[in-house]
């Protein structure tokens, strides 16, 4: 299995000749390597409905006949856009060709703007997913505050990756992702979620350090670890 970072909160994996790719942002996220047209995904599976969440799963996922998988209100509102989905919620996990997806809490808004009329869409509950194929479990924890319940999903899922959110103001600051890690007890943690807007901005070689455990990676976007 061979898991790749692209920047923001993009994670994309490929398993058993799937690809499969979470949270796709790449128009205007300065930080990705990637480009749209050259994205070809099986499955995209979205954490919540933030625009830099959603970014341009439309797109891909009618460009390339993507299921995406998701929490059910945000697989409803995008049905409608034309888009196969497979919805999903909190605590609830499903088997499918390409691996088994469990969604967990994520303590965070779901939504985006529509600025014409000027409009919260409310887009059902955030989440965190859970990855599980080839004997391997991959936690994406969206966006999210640190929350002691990491503790029971790091219990119930022994974790290989974890990808958590370091850049505070939206989400968990580095120490509050630090102690996430500690709760999870991921083989490896990987940090998302930083320096793609100010108000992110983070030295993620700085919350590295903060690790007990030792066990971080800084993945700049496009570079990947096999498990």
């Amino acid at each position: 299995m061979k898991i790749s970072y692209h920047g923001h909160s993009i994670v994309q994996i490929h398993s058993d000749g799937k690809t499969i790719l979470i949270d796709p942002f790449i128009t205007g996220n300065s930080l990705t390597d990637l480009k749209v047209e050259d994205v070809k995904p099986d499955v995209i599976i979205l954490s919540h409905g933030h625009g830099d969440h959603i970014g341009d799963t439309v797109e891909l996922a009618k460009r390339n006949q993507a299921l995406v998988v998701t929490t059910a209100e945000l697989a409803t509102y995008l049905s409608w856009k034309g888009v196969k989905t497979h919805g999903m919620h909190i605590g609830g996990s499903y088997q499918f060709d390409f691996g088994r997806v469990k969604l967990t809490q994520a303590f965070h808004g779901s939504g985006f703007e529509d600025g014409e009329n000027k409009q919260i869409v409310y887009c059902g509950m955030p989440a965190g997913i859970l990855f599980m194929n080839e004997g391997k479990t991959i936690y994406h924890a969206g966006d999210t505050g640190l929350f002691s319940d990491m503790g029971l999903i790091g219990e119930r899922h022994p974790i290989d990756i974890a990808f958590l959110p370091i850049g505070d103001n939206f989400t968990m600051g580095p120490e509050d992702a630090a102690y996430a890690a500690k709760l999870l007890k991921a083989k490896k943690v990987v940090p998302i979620h930083y320096n793609t807007f100010p108000p992110i901005k983070q030295d993620p070689y700085q919350f590295i350090d903060l690790l007990e455990e030792k066990n971080g990676q800084v993945l700049k976007p496009g570079e990947s670890i096999e498990i």
